[in-house]
């Protein structure tokens, strides 16, 4: 089954709506396009359309955080982490205060709206600021999980999520989110492929084509960039001794950096990174810009064989 992991958080906040009346929604005049009109129709008396004006928007929403209330501030992605960045850090991040960000049509996989509406440097911007948690689900049931366990903890969040729909590839019924913990899917021992978001199953389909060669691949859903699990990152590398980090975000900043500052500090391994060069996305189809930036298995495939 493939859904977009924007879908996932408008069923989790609907949800929420009910299950915490502390819950509030606020978006800038996007709530069609990142879902949360779902909160809307569900609770109209919680939901507060801040109108194209996202600086506002995450004011009021850190205002509201003052007064115990836990707001969800959505908007896409490249006006939330960008616009937005100065009440972020100020009002939110230095104030520690109980503000969940949600970025909607993160990275190339945005599609038709262009290298103006495509975040590449969203993660690296929001993995900067003191006391800011950094999440990117790998599916919509991991994202669903995820907003449910937001409402839950303490603290500035940013979760990212994605307008192209992507496989599932974890059971509702059974899956647990626990932030800051990675996630093995696949154990291997020959090389380590830690990825995040929609590059989670090409990773997944990268590992198995490998294995179709005889190599083993051990594949790590880090759907939380920051606090990073690196006891799991160290561990892995050492015993394959060979990483490949996949995102669908700038490589300068985001998990790659993440990761390799680990292992350049506890345990220096080979790695290559995969994810946006240092370039601006462009327009077309979501799924052909994942594939005309590399975004894909074979380049997973060839970044192993470089190693």
């Amino acid at each position: 089954m493939n859904s977009a992991t924007r879908e996932a958080y408008a069923q989790a906040i609907a949800e929420l709506s009910a299950e915490n009346p502390n819950v509030v929604a606020l978006d800038a005049d996007l709530a069609a396009a990142t879902k949360s009109a779902a909160f809307k129709k569900a609770c109209p008396e919680r939901f507060f359309d801040m109108g194209i004006a996202e600086a506002d928007m995450v004011g009021t929403a850190a205002g509201l955080a003052t007064c115990g209330k836990i707001p969800f501030a959505s908007s896409f992605s490249v006006f939330i982490t960008g616009r937005a960045f100065d009440q972020v850090r100020q009002s939110v991040c230095y104030a520690n205060l109980n503000v969940k960000l949600v970025g909607s049509h993160a990275g190339p996989s945005c599609g038709e709206d262009g290298g103006t509406h495509q975040a590449v440097e969203d993660i690296a911007i929001m993995r900067s600021l003191p006391n800011m948690t950094v999440v990117v689900p790998a599916d919509d049931v991991e994202a669903h999980a995820a907003v449910k366990a937001a409402a839950d903890i303490e603290g500035p969040m940013y979760l990212r999520v994605a307008r192209l729909a992507s496989p599932t590839i974890h059971d509702a019924d059974s899956y647990e989110f626990h932030f800051g913990k990675g996630e093995v899917l696949r154990e291997g021992t020959d090389v380590t492929i830690i990825a995040c978001g929609m590059m989670v199953p090409r990773a997944l389909d990268a590992a198995e084509r490998l294995a179709g060669e005889g190599v083993s691949a051990e594949v790590i859903n880090m759907h939380t960039i920051k606090p990073l699990d690196e006891e799991l990152v160290v561990a892995s590398a050492k015993k394959t001794g060979k990483v490949i980090t996949v995102e669908e975000a700038s490589v300068i900043g985001g998990l790659g950096s993440a990761v390799s500052e680990v292992l350049s500090e506890q345990c220096p391994t080979k790695m290559v990174r995969i994810g946006m060069p240092d370039i601006f996305g462009e327009s077309g189809p979501g799924a052909e810009m994942l594939d005309h930036f590399g975004l894909t298995a074979d380049h997973i495939i060839e970044a192993y064989r470089s190693l």
